[in-house]
């Protein structure tokens, strides 16, 4: 019982970035639950993580003004020894993901954007919001992954939740894919999404999720089963809204 588990945050291209202990991950789960995201831990020295705005166009340079204020979610930026300075033969991707820095005694060090968003609080401690690339931007502003599904995975008939956004940035419809567990019928879906809806309705943010479809199996990273293909989703969110609006 005294033994010591630790979850390390990182990417390929950057690892590790944030260690949390288990006791510790236990203990904000109750935050994770009601929206924070899911907290990483804190940096490992000497790395050195800030946040930024969100944008997804390439920035070659660093300049002030790019930081986001205290509390604020934004893009997950490392500067540290394990963290990689381009990728092999890949200029597109070597622009997008990497910043240049000329630091303060004239050296040039390279800053890794993660493509993941977060947030850091009071403590230190860094909370992970989701990916980037799989935010939903609707006409009321934003919405991110791991702040979103936490809150609808509380309830005991779904296995896992995917939040997604058909259409255009901007304009995106927030829509919650979920997976049942097994064993449980097709006939409790509509009164399992009204119970979601009302699970919504707790918080702020998720009740801005106003629809909500019922996928038999989600599509999944084949490396990585816990890593959801909230890409696919959208195509079929998109398609069966159309389908919908049709009938």
């Amino acid at each position: 019982e005294d033994a010591s588990i630790w979850t390390p945050y990182g990417a390929t291209e950057c690892l590790p970035v944030a260690l949390i202990e288990g006791r510790e991950l236990r203990a904000t789960r109750a935050a994770t639950e009601t929206g924070a995201g899911t907290c990483v831990g804190r940096p490992v020295p000497p790395n050195e993580v800030r946040l930024i705005r969100i944008t997804d166009a390439p920035i070659p340079e660093w300049r002030a003004g790019l930081e986001v204020s205290p509390g604020e979610v934004g893009e997950i930026v490392v500067a540290g020894p394990s963290a990689t300075d381009e990728y092999f033969h890949r200029p597109e991707a070597t622009a997008l993901a990497k910043i240049r820095e000329i630091r303060a005694d004239g050296r040039t060090r390279i800053l890794h954007r993660m493509g993941d968003l977060g947030w850091m609080d009071a403590d230190g401690r860094l909370w992970f919001c989701g990916r980037k690339s799989q935010r939903v931007e609707a006409v009321d502003g934003p919405l991110y992954t791991e702040q979103v599904e936490p809150v609808f995975n509380t309830h005991p008939e779904v296995r896992r939740t995917a939040l997604v956004g058909p259409g255009e940035k901007g304009a995106q419809v927030p829509v919650l894919c979920v997976e049942l567990r097994p064993g449980v019928p097709g006939s409790a879906r509509e009164r399992i999404e009204a119970e979601l809806l009302n699970l919504g309705q707790r918080h702020p943010h998720t009740a801005r999720v106003q629809r909500i479809l019922f996928h038999p199996k989600f599509p999944v990273d084949i490396r990585h089963n816990a890593k959801i293909g909230r890409e696919a989703l959208a195509a079929w969110a998109g398609k069966a809204l159309r389908t919908a609006r049709r009938a």
